[in-house]
C-alpha cells in the first residue's frame, strides 16, 4: 500500500524582498488564468545553484519530482546543501504548496522540520504537548494515553510545567521529537533537527525511529547529512541535486551514488593566474593535491603524500594553516596544522606545504579535506570546506566491496605467545 506519492511536483520561489514589485506579476498571472493560459512565470527561472549568481529573479527549488513510498518504508532523503531536501519535506508536510504537481498521502502526517515547530513559547511543556497533538489531528484521549511516555522519553519532566520559551534548544528539540514520534501518525517526517541534541539523545532518537518503522509499520522520511545514520535506519533513499531527483532505490546504492557524484574537487590545481584561483583577498590556493607515494592507486598500505601551494597577501602577521580530514559521512578523522610565521613576519608571496599520512593508518573509503588559513590561530583568513577528495582502495582486490568497520585500519603487529598447560 502506498503511503506517499509525488507526481510532477515543482516549487518556484521569487528572489528579493517580499512584497516588492509583485502586483504586476500577480495581475499578469490573473490575466493569463482568465484567458485559460499557463502561468507565464513557470516558463522562466533557473535551477537553485547557490554557487553561481544567476540572472533570473525566479529559481526552481524543486523541479519535476516523482516518487512513490510504500507504507512501512524508511526513506532517507540525501543531497548537498541547496539540493531541495528541506523544501521537499515542507511540501510533503503541507507547510507550503507545490507550484505545480500533486502530492497524494495515505494517513496522518507528523513532521519535525525545525526546532520547536508548532510550539507556543508562552505555553508550558505540558500545554504544548496537547497543542501539538491537536495540530497533528490527535484526540485529547489519545494524547493523554501517551503523555507519560512522551515526557519520559524527552527527559524534561522537571520542566514540564515551565513555559517552553525558557527551554534550551536541546530541551526544545527533545520534547518536539518525543511528541512527533509517540503520537499515532502513519507518516513521520524528520529534518536534520537531531543535530541539536547530544550524542546520547541522537542515538535514542534513531532507536525510536527504527522501532517506529520495524515494530509499528509506520512510514519515515528522514533528511540527514550523516550517511552512517541514514544507512542504519533507512531501507530506501532519494538523492536530490539542484532540485531534481538523481537517484532512487536501495539506500546503499543511493548513498554510493551520492558519494561518487559529490562534486568535490579532486587534486585541485589552479588553471589560470593567481587572481583566478580559488580563495579571497587574503589567500589564493594554487594547488591542493593528494597521491600515493609509491603506487598509482591509493590503497590501505600506501603512504599518502599531500601538497598545498598558496599565495599569501597578508604581510607581517602570525600566519597558520590547518587541515581537517573527514569521511564522506562527515565524520572528522583528524584536525592538524602548522604555524608558518611566529614573529609577525609573514611575507607576501607563494608558500608550499608538504605533508604525509603514514601507511596502514586509514581504512578503505572516501575522504575529503577542509583547509583553514588563520591569523594568530584565532582569526580565519580563508576557509575552504571541500578542497580535495580522494578514495583509499582495499589492497587485496583494489575495490571497496568489503570494507571493514571503522575509520582507521592500523597494523597492530600482534605478538603471539603460547604456553601449553599439562
Amino acid at each position: 500500500m502506498l503511503a506517499l506519492k509525488a507526481e510532477n511536483i515543482s516549487k518556484q520561489y521569487r528572489l528579493g524582498q517580499v512584497g516588492t514589485g509583485t502586483l504586476t506579476h500577480d495581475l499578469n498571472r490573473f490575466w493569463h488564468k482568465v484567458r485559460g493560459k499557463e502561468d507565464p512565470y513557470l516558463k522562466i527561472g533557473e535551477s537553485n545553484d547557490r554557487s553561481t549568481k544567476g540572472s533570473s529573479e525566479y529559481v526552481w527549488s524543486l523541479q519535476d519530482i516523482n516518487f512513490e513510498i510504500e507504507q512501512g518504508d524508511a526513506v532517507g532523503i540525501i543531497g548537498r546543501n541547496g539540493a531541495g531536501k528541506s523544501t521537499l519535506l515542507k511540501l510533503l508536510s503541507k507547510v507550503t504548496k507545490p507550484t505545480t504537481g500533486k502530492i497524494y498521502t495515505n494517513g496522518r502526517i507528523a513532521s519535525l522540520l525545525e526546532v520547536g515547530t508548532g510550539f507556543h513559547p508562552e505555553m508550558t511543556g505540558r500545554e504544548n504537548i496537547f497543542l501539538n497533538g491537536a495540530i497533528l489531528g490527535m484526540t485529547k484521549k489519545e494524547i493523554t494515553r501517551k503523555f507519560d511516555e512522551i515526557v519520559d522519553f524527552s527527559g524534561v519532566e522537571r520542566y514540564i510545567d515551565t513555559p517552553v520559551k525558557r527551554y534550551s534548544s536541546g530541551m526544545y528539540v527533545r520534547l518536539a521529537f518525543a511528541v512527533a514520534a509517540h503520537l499515532e501518525s502513519e507518516i513521520l517526517i524528520v529534518d536534520e533537527v537531531l543535530a541539536v541534541g547530544d550524542a546520547d539523545f541522537q542515538k535514542k532518537c534513531l532507536g525510536k525511529m527504527g522501532d517506529v518503522t520495524k515494530g509499528e509499520g509506520r512510514t519515515i522520511l528522514f533528511v540527514s547529512h550523516n550517511m552512517a545514520a541514514v544507512k542504519s535506519l533507512c531501507n530506501n533513499g532519494i538523492l536530490l541535486d539542484k532540485g531534481s531527483v538523481v537517484s532512487t532505490g536501495n539506500i546503499i546504492e543511493v548513498v554510493n551514488d551520492y558519494q561518487k557524484n559529490s562534486n568535490l574537487i579532486q587534486n585541485y590545481h589552479s588553471s589560470g593566474n593567481i587572481s583566478e584561483s580559488i580563495g579571497n583577498e587574503n589567500i589564493k590556493i594554487l594547488e591542493f593535491s593528494i597521491k600515493s607515494k609509491n603506487t598509482e592507486l591509493v590503497t590501505i598500505s600506501s603512504e599518502i603524500v599531500g601538497k598545498i601551494v598558496f599565495y599569501n597577501v597578508r604581510e607581517n602577521i602570525n600566519l597558520d594553516c590547518t587541515i581537517e580530514l573527514l569521511t564522506f559521512e562527515e565524520i572528522p578523522v583528524f584536525h592538524t596544522g602548522c604555524i608558518l610565521s611566529e614573529n609577525k613576519d609573514s611575507k607576501k608571496g607563494i608558500y608550499t606545504l608538504d605533508f604525509a599520512i603514514p601507511s596502514g593508518l586509514l581504512n578503505a573509503g572516501n575522504y575529503y579535506f577542509k583547509v583553514i588559513f588563520g591569523e594568530n590561530q584565532r582569526y580565519a583568513l580563508y576557509i575552504n570546506e571541500q578542497i580535495c577528495s580522494f578514495e583509499i582502495m582495499n589492497e587485496s582486490s583494489s575495490s571497496n566491496s568489503s570494507i571493514l568497520p571503522g575509520i582507521i585500519r592500523p597494523n597492530l603487529n600482534f605478538q603471539i605467545n603460547y604456553e601449553p598447560q599439562l
